[in-house]
């Protein structure tokens, strides 16, 4: 008998998607949209279309396994649970009573976004007394500097763009990565608007603008300060907005005049008329909608790239105009009752922070403990991390005792003492919040689970219960677990209840098209131009427009390297899909002609992509859409194509998040000695 369930998708994604499942005697026949979804209205991106051949793929992981051979190596025995789980216990037990709790290293991200899922573990290692991971690898330092600007709240909503004359998408590859925000956007269009794109380099969503803005990397802030300049000088200017609900104006105004056009070109490699052209679109725009991506924050100065833009609405009063804002993201208003969940008050005080960032130096110098034992899950470090070398060289560490919770065989369970087989979304009651849009949902099981396979919240209750653990958190099922989440004062989430959230529709949130409209959650309650709580941090008060710039190497390295998505992937996930794999293609660097041809470079050449931290072999890609003194690799690749290799653990100016497309590197043909 052929079902259709409901169900939700679960990647890292702002999007969201309801789905619809086709089933048949346990087995998924179909994925697609959900076309009752408000946001996501009935189509998926191809890489979910194509989930049945994730789920119920020949290489997942359905038993336990115990490594028999090299770290790295790839070479297991099947195993039970119990023995499994005996020897995690054991090397737990050992590590904790020799070196201390601390000894102990947990690394989970983002591979499940389900609420319940995804943080399964927390409770479970801080009672244990484990070092704490700090996770903000990917959009803290976004966090931050918009933040800073406007505030902690949610941000415009998506949906209302619809009523936008202009829209301008910055550093975000949006097709790509948020591609249900582009029926709003082209409705837009449709009723006049002007959509522009801000980007290092020519991409799927650039392709698409009226107006294509191609800008250096790391230089974001100074093109928005450009643009403020102009702003001031013609006088496009709310006043009666800045007067009542900014601070700092005048600060702001003196800080522009540091960067007339010709300056920015300089910086930017933005021509002055573009960036002239950009100024009185958006000044002279009824309703200018932000839409910015990951690009600008993932440089050594991401925090303040966003924290400059954020200011632009506000010096043309855009909050309070239909259609008009910034949408940055939408995670704050899904404002959960987390801590009886995630149980931060049993983790003793003083307990050491390592940041994920910093996963390489954690594993190779870190001491007093050193780490001893290290718990992988919802992560593929070993692809994803920066500066793979030195991770690599700890996970091969042969006193290192490494437990991975997978699906497949990542590069990072090749590393493991032991792997413990992991279930899908299709397989476990979950609650999942969106940062793109302002809906809730819930999704059930859709079939059993796949072979021997254990969800997160399982195998962490399993170990809990092994080590005597007796809070309440230990022994709550799945819907106990969201029950709780729901108990929130927030004003966003008060008439959304478990029983509605059972229907397994998408439940909207109360946040209006100007979630500002009360005001802005900043020290000051006003958006500031001028913010005192960074100069305590030892930040520029004001906007700075100073580029980013990876000084590690700098005398020997030319090319600036980014990294961002590829179409049929996301991060190391669907590698396993063959379809998408072949629909990716081989990992390729794409250089500029004036670049390959200076050395001796053609199109389709293998080449070596290389600086200090290490190197990647790739194929080459000459093409216009990059720029010259730019190398773009879209996606992250396993083995030794990842990107990864030459990425390094600098921490951003704020939010302590990875500087992914802050990289100076050298490109070369396999022959050449270079």
């Amino acid at each position: 008998m052929t079902k259709k369930l409901p169900s939700v998708c679960p990647h890292d994604c702002p999007d969201g998607c309801g789905l619809l499942v086709e089933v048949e005697n346990n087995h998924i026949k179909t994925v697609k949209g959900n076309p009752e979804h408000p946001f996501t209205r009935g189509f998926i991106c191809h890489k979910v279309s194509r989930y049945a051949e994730r789920v119920h793929n020949q290489n997942r992981l359905t038993t336990p396994m115990i490594r028999t051979g090299p770290k790295g190596g790839g070479s297991f025995r099947p195993a039970s649970w119990e023995e499994a789980l005996d020897l995690v216990e054991g090397n737990l037990r050992l590590a904790i009573k020799t070196y201390g709790p601390e000894s102990v290293l947990p690394y989970s991200y983002a591979g499940h976004f389900g609420v319940v899922h995804r943080n399964a573990g927390h409770a479970f290692f801080h009672k244990l007394g484990a070092s704490r991971l700090l996770r903000t690898i990917c959009s803290d330092a976004a966090t931050a500097g918009f933040t800073a600007s406007l505030g902690s709240g949610p941000s415009t909503d998506i949906e209302s763009a619809v009523n936008s004359d202009l829209v301008l998408i910055w550093g975000c590859n949006l097709l790509t990565t948020n591609l249900h925000a582009w029926p709003f956007f082209e409705k837009a269009k449709k009723n006049g608007a002007k959509i522009i794109v801000i980007d290092p380099y020519k991409n799927r969503t650039a392709q698409k603008a009226d107006l294509f803005i191609q800008i250096k990397p790391g230089t974001d802030a100074a093109l928005a300060l450009g643009m403020m300049h102009i702003l001031i000088a013609q006088d496009l200017l709310d006043h009666e907005f800045i007067k009542n609900h900014t601070q700092g104006f005048e600060a702001l105004v003196r800080k522009s005049r540091e960067y007339p056009p010709p300056y920015v070109e300089k910086i930017t490699g933005v021509d002055r008329g573009v960036l002239e052209e950009l100024a009185l679109a958006y000044g002279r725009a009824k309703a200018p909608f932000i839409r910015p991506g990951c690009g600008p924050i993932r440089q050594l100065k991401g925090g303040m790239a966003m924290r400059t833009i954020a200011l632009l609405p506000a010096l043309v009063g855009a909050f309070s105009r239909p259609g008009a804002g910034i949408n940055r993201s939408t995670s704050p208003a899904f404002a959960l009752n987390t801590a009886p969940f995630l149980r931060p008050d049993l983790s003793p005080e003083g307990t050491r922070v390592v940041n994920m960032v910093e996963l390489g130096q954690a594993l190779t110098s870190l001491g007093s403990p050193p780490v001893k034992v290290f718990y992988n899950y919802l992560a593929n470090p070993a692809v994803v991390a920066p500066d793979l070398s030195q991770v690599r060289a700890g996970l091969k560490r042969e006193d290192l005792f490494t437990v991975v919770h997978e699906l497949f065989m990542t590069d990072t369970a090749r590393y493991a003492d032991v792997i413990l087989p992991g279930s899908t979304s299709m397989e476990v009651t979950d609650l999942y919040t969106s940062y793109g849009h302002y809906y809730l949902q819930m999704a059930r099981p859709v079939i059993p689970p796949v072979g021997r396979s254990r969800s997160t919240l399982k195998v962490f209750q399993d170990l809990a219960a092994r080590f005597g653990f007796t809070e309440e958190v230990f022994k709550q099922s799945e819907d106990e677990i969201i029950e709780q989440l729901l108990q929130t004062d927030s004003p966003y989430m008060q008439e959304i209840t478990f029983e509605d959230l059972s229907s397994l529709k998408p439940l909207r949130l109360k946040v209006g098209a100007n979630p500002f409209e009360q005001g802005f959650k900043t020290p000051s309650g006003k958006v500031e131009f001028l913010s005192e709580s960074l100069g305590k941090k030892g930040l520029p008060v004001l906007p700075d427009g100073s580029p980013s710039l990876d000084l590690e190497g700098r005398d020997r390295y030319t090319l600036q390297l980014i990294t961002p998505p590829n179409h049929h992937l996301l991060n190391s996930s669907f590698n396993e899909v063959e379809s998408l794999r072949e629909k990716a293609g081989p990992p390729r660097a794409l250089i500029h002609p004036e670049d390959a041809r200076s050395r001796g470079i053609t199109d389709g050449r293998q080449v070596r992509v290389f600086n200090d931290r290490g190197i990647c072999l790739v194929q080459a890609k000459v093409t216009d859409d990059t720029q010259p003194g730019l190398v773009v690799m879209e996606g992250i690749f396993d083995k030794e194509a990842s990107a990864n290799h030459l990425t390094s653990q600098n921490i951003t100016d704020m939010g302590e998040s990875c500087a992914f497309h802050c990289n100076l590197v050298e490109v070369a043909t396999l022959e050449n000695p270079v």
